[in-house]
């Protein structure tokens, strides 16, 4: 922190603090601050509050996250497609498969996106990009659109499409259109509805022949998908696959113990120990969780597993895969809070998460915007760590 909450800085004195800390690029040093919504530009100068940006979601961070994910939702290329062929007859543009989840580089980046500016306009009702979002999803959440997507995934070769990632976002934005009042939510609720039930279908066959989670620390986790998966079952009232996630996920990690976390990988967005153990805490009895985690971390205290709690390095925003590490911050820092929560108040192991949580946070928010291959799909995650 740099002075007092009422502090005067220069706005090049900032800058150059936050390069000094790792939190911009020298590029970045030198241009527009994007992730600055909690300065106030006074006569040339800012005055901080109380940390360096702000980590805690705001109204204004909000209408910036909304602007951003519009600015994607239904920009149609660039596009990667995850796309099997069974012929000719399959060439078809990103729309013309998708006819909803066409936009925001591939389709489960564009069903989160949704989801990201549903839940902000859940939140702030009021917010400037209201009408927009709501135009958005109107215009594209109709029901012969849910057919096409329904068709797409309903061809044999492509039981398996985004599975268990995309899937885990779809129940996670059918979720969220349940849980807001208003008629136009319901409507569109209802309309989704056949697609969300799909998807609930394909985890019911799959989980039961998972015979091994997968530990990656990419769009494949599977306690990524099933932390996601069990809110929506929880929400909606799917009691079956809330019982069947919580069953798979004691059987795949309720023997785990003395966690080394051999990670990051090179093109991590997720970290498979960190996101392991938030699943954990959500199908666990605080008195069980609180017996497995210390088990699971049991030198926590002591800042051990020391990769965990030292923010990523990002060489290159330019590049998908290394631009993934922006993710990882904010993932990590979302499941470092969701955790210290979990934790007893004084309990030195909160402290641990809580300041590493920070560090992440202040390394990642700046780069949400900037380049495509980020822009399009880290405000989501922003968000998570934001509201945790």
């Amino acid at each position: 922190m740099i002075g007092g909450k009422d502090s005067l800085v220069p706005r090049n004195r900032l800058r150059a603090s936050l390069a000094r800390r790792g939190a911009l690029s020298k590029g970045q040093a030198r241009g527009f601050l994007w992730c600055d919504p909690c300065a106030y530009i006074v006569s040339g100068v800012q005055r901080l509050p109380e940390t360096l940006m702000s980590t805690r979601l705001t109204p204004a961070i909000a209408s910036k996250f909304a602007a951003l994910a519009l600015s994607h939702l239904t920009r149609e290329y660039p596009n990667k497609l995850t796309h099997a062929l069974a012929g000719p007859e399959d060439v078809r543009p990103p729309r013309a498969l998708h006819p909803i989840f066409y936009g925001s580089y591939d389709w489960h980046s564009c069903v989160h996106g949704y989801w990201l500016v549903l839940r902000l306009a859940g939140l702030y009702p009021d917010l400037p990009e209201a009408p927009t979002i709501a135009a958005t999803v109107d215009t594209h959440f109709t029901a012969p659109n849910v057919a096409k997507e329904i068709a797409y995934l309903r061809l044999p070769h492509n039981r398996g499409f985004e599975r268990p990632y995309g899937w885990a976002w779809l129940l996670a934005l059918a979720g969220q259109l349940h849980a807001m009042p208003g008629r136009d939510p319901a409507r569109w609720s209802a309309v989704l509805a056949p697609l969300a039930e799909l998807i609930v279908e394909r985890f019911m066959e799959f989980l039961p022949k998972a015979t091994y989670p997968l530990r990656v620390g990419t769009h494949f986790n599977t306690a990524f998908a099933l932390s996601l998966a069990l809110e929506f079952a929880r929400t909606t009232g799917h009691t079956e696959l809330a019982a069947l996630i919580e069953e798979t996920a004691r059987r795949w990690h309720f023997g785990d113990s003395d966690c080394q976390a051999w990670e990051p990988g090179g093109d991590e967005f997720l970290s498979p120990s960190l996101m392991e153990a938030e699943l954990m805490r959500r199908v666990s009895a605080p008195g069980d969780f609180a017996e497995w985690f210390d088990r699971f971390f049991p030198r926590l205290a002591l800042g051990e597993p020391a990769t965990l709690f030292a923010p990523v390095t990002v060489t290159d925003r330019s590049d998908g895969k290394i631009a993934h590490l922006d993710g990882l911050n904010l993932s990590r820092a979302w499941c470092q809070r969701t955790l210290a929560k979990a934790l007893p108040t004084g309990d030195p192991r909160r402290a641990v998460l809580e300041r590493s949580a920070e560090a992440h946070l202040l390394a990642a928010l700046p780069h949400v915007a900037g380049d495509y291959m980020g822009e399009h799909w880290l405000a989501t995650f922003a968000l998570l760590a934001l509201e945790a």
